[in-house]
This record gives structure tokens, sequence and C-alpha cells, in this order.
């Protein structure tokens, strides 16, 4: 293989963010009961929110549930911003004014990785209701290894503007080391379905214990992991929803492709034992060259090792070891065993891997209205590798009248790297919201959607203008 000159990316607060989101955050303030802090606003008798099967939760009563209000109180009492800094390009104008009611807690569980408020203990969810309440609720599940307010800037202060109650989950297990909850092989990915289910059932019925009445309609919507999880929620428990927006979710499947077929590659790449040329091969897309330094400092390597030890822990057990890292070097840096994964995962030796990733993998059968979007430089999870197969899947399964599918000219993994490329790049935000209404009116006004396309970015303009900035038509 040829060698490349190795380029040094600065890793200033454009994306450094996100790279530290990755890491457990450090116990915040717990959320405030009634009249707690500048902000909220006194809480009646009635307005505490009954969960149903949650182990705790706490109420409160606030001026503004969109993040510019909720970041007025103390850091972390109700959003986090360490969790969606980084996931959107700074200058992007989000609504605000929502007044009503959040209810922070969690489910019963074991593990205790997620140390929000002070609880150290996982299966946090959040759940918002406006008090100018439309009806409906938008479920979350978190994307990467995030936790419960990862989505609020991108899903939660859109939808709450529009009167949808907003309900998000940590998924289970949280942070680098995500891969240690459980027993088996995918224990940990399996549990992200679970809690996904269990927050959707519980916030309908809080809903219908404290307003007297179900949604009239339910979404799921998330980015990344969290599109993975709307895949496979419309898929095996698609009578809790009515629609879903998949933003460039994850595609698991038992033989490939999936993230052990093209990561490794990036690894190689990394370490300098592959070229530009052997990227393009593995699915990386022409033209998305300017983020591969910032992936290979941040994402490739991190990702490859901690998947591998969820679904693979025999394969490496010295590294990642019983933690992906103590300091933010160690976590990112890859592991060089790695390099060779798609070898070995090719391998007739490696079914066991192949039956951990069968347990959680998609098959493409959704049940009900599915919108996908995706960028086509995403290079974390490359488009041809991701969503350009799985809307092969849905139409394999006969399902594609149920399916529309836009490729996103310019958009990648992070909204935050767009000024690394911006003449070339755009944000999806903007995309996802448009995405969003296009869903809602398919099922509440028998609107179709525009059919399936490649969304073309505008020319000659950077990725900050107003037109890329604020607006994205599918049209």
């Amino acid at each position: 293989m040829s060698h490349r000159r190795r380029t040094t990316l600065t890793l200033t607060t454009l994306g450094v963010t996100a790279a530290l989101a990755l890491q457990a955050s450090p116990a915040a303030a717990g959320p405030g009961g009634p009249g707690a802090g500048p902000g909220s606003r006194p809480c009646a008798g009635g307005d505490a929110v009954e969960v149903p099967g949650a182990e705790h939760s706490v109420t409160a009563c606030l001026d503004d549930l969109t993040t510019a209000g909720l970041l007025l109180h103390p850091a972390g009492q109700y959003t986090d911003a360490a969790d969606w800094t980084g996931l959107h390009v700074p200058g992007t104008v989000n609504p605000t004014g929502v007044r009503g009611l959040q209810v922070d807690g969690y489910f019963p569980d074991t593990s205790t990785s997620n140390t929000l408020h002070g609880w150290d203990h996982d299966s946090q969810f959040v759940l918002r209701i406006p008090d100018d309440w439309n009806g409906g609720l938008v479920v979350a599940g978190a994307p990467g290894t995030r936790k419960q307010y990862a989505s609020d800037f991108l899903v939660s202060d859109a939808v709450l503007a529009q009167g949808f109650a907003y309900a998000s989950t940590d998924k289970g297990n949280n942070g680098v080391d995500f891969y240690r909850d459980g027993v088996a092989p995918g224990d940990a990915v399996a549990e992200w379905h679970e809690r996904v289910t269990e927050l959707a059932v519980a916030a309908k019925g809080a809903l219908r214990r404290h307003l007297g009445q179900d949604p009239e309609r339910t979404y799921v919507a998330g980015i990344s992991n969290g599109g993975y999880l709307v895949r496979w929620q419309l898929e095996n428990q698609a009578h809790l929803y009515d629609g879903g927006v998949d933003w460039e979710g994850t595609l698991f499947t038992p033989d490939g492709p999936n993230l052990f077929t093209y990561l490794p590659t990036a690894v190689r790449y990394t370490l300098g034992e592959a070229d530009a040329e052997d990227m393009y091969a593995a699915g990386f897309a022409h033209g998305s060259e300017p983020l591969w330094d910032y992936h290979e400092q941040v994402y490739w390597g991190l990702t490859q090792k901690t998947y591998r030890a969820e679904f693979d822990p025999e394969y490496d057990p010295e590294c990642p070891g019983p933690t992906a890292g103590t300091t933010l070097p160690a976590i990112l840096a890859p592991c060089p065993s790695d390099a060779d994964y798609d070898e070995w995962f090719a391998d007739r030796d490696s079914q066991e891997v192949h039956d951990a990733l069968a347990r959680i993998s998609l098959t493409g059968e959704i049940r009900k209205p599915l919108l996908t979007l995706h960028g086509t430089l995403d290079t974390l999870l490359p488009i041809s590798t991701d969503s350009d197969v799985y809307a092969e899947m849905i139409a394999d399964q006969h399902r594609d009248r149920l399916h529309r599918y836009y490729r996103i000219e310019g958009g990648n993994h992070v909204d935050s790297l767009v000024p690394l490329d911006p003449l070339h790049l755009r944000p999806m935000l903007p995309c996802f919201r448009t995405v969003f209404d296009a869903l809602t009116a398919w099922v509440e006004e028998g609107a179709r959607p525009p059919a399936s396309t490649t969304v073309p970015r505008p020319t000659g303009v950077t990725a900050t203008d107003p037109a890329l900035l604020q607006t994205c038509s599918l049209g």
C-alpha cells in the first residue's frame, strides 16, 4: 500500500465538543421541583406528571422548554449542552418561548453509566409537554452513545414549537464503554430497542393520565444510532407509531455491509497502511476528503473498536479491554488489531459475530411510513454502504410504497463540520425539518411527499448562507 503524508487538524471548538461529548459527562445539577430557579414558574398541585413504569421522576414547570430557555438554568439541570453542542452549525436559529412541563426521570435498570443529575443510573429519560399541546408525540433515541438530551437542539426545539410533546431516552447505556453493559455480545445494543419501546409506551401513558387522552399521532425520529432505532421500531414495534424520520441511521446487517466491512479500511488509512483509492473502494465518497482528517482523529478508530468490542469481545480482549480509555487521546486512538478486522469478519470462523449482529439487524420490513434522509458526503456512515442499501432492502420487502428516500447532496454526518468545506458541504438540520413536515402532512392530511430523489446543493453559496442554513427544499 502507498503511504500518504499525514496532516494534523486542530480540534477547535468547531468539532472537539462532539468528541468530548462521547465521554461520560460529569454529574450535573438535579432537575428542579415546582418553581425551582429562574425561568421556572410555580407548579399547581395537579401539574406533577406520573410516568407509568418509571422508578423515579420529577416534574418542573418552565417558561421555555426549548434549548434557549433551558440554558438559562444551571448547567445540566434541564438540558446538557455538552451532549448536543457540536451537532449543528453555529448560527442556526431555533424556535424559542414554548411554555410547559418537563419531566426528568429513569426506569428500572442495573447499569450506572449515566451520571446526569447525580443519579448514576441508566435508562434516564426526558418528557416535555407544551402548554399548547397539539395532541401529538415525538419519541427519540439518542444518537451515538450520548444521553437523553442529545437531540434537544436538533429535534426537540422544532417539534415543541409545533405543539408536539417530546420524549427521549439515553437508550439504557452510555459513553464509550457502553459495550460493558450486558452479558452476551449484542446485549447493549439490544437494550436500546427495549428502552425506546419502553419510553414510547410510558410517554403515551403519561399523556393519557395527565391530559386525559392518548396522543392522536405518535412519531419516532432520530439521527445516526437514533435513526437506526427509528428503522428498528417501524420494523418491529410499528403499532406504537404513525410514522418516522430516519436521519442517516446506522445500518446493521448480519453479513454486511455494516460498520465492520468498511471501518477497518479507515483504520488502515489512519495508520498509514491504506490510500485514497482503498477508501473509495470501501465506500467513502469522492469529495469527502476534507472531512477525513477530522474523522481519523475522532470517529473511525473509536467507533470500530467499541462496536467490535460489543459484538466480538474475544477478537482482541486487550484492546479496548475493560475501558476504551481514560484520557481523550486513548479514547480516540484506534486498536491496531482492527486494521485487519474486515478480513476476520469475512472469514467463516467468525460466525458467532454474525449471529450476534443478527439479533439486532434490520430487514427493511417497515410497517409504517418512513422518510429517510442521508448526506452524500457522510464520512462516518457512508451513504453507499448504508441508506442506499437500506432503501434497496425496503424495496426487496415490497415496502417501498411506505418509504421516501432523500439523498442530500453535500450533507455529512455532523453539521458542525460544514466549515471544513463550506462551498461543498451543507447543513442537514433544515432538511430534517422539511422531511418531518412532509411526514406529518402525509400521515395527517394524506399529502404524498415528494418522490425519492437526490436533493441538489445550490451552487455558489457557502454553508452559512440563509438558503442553506435555514431552508431545504425537497422538490
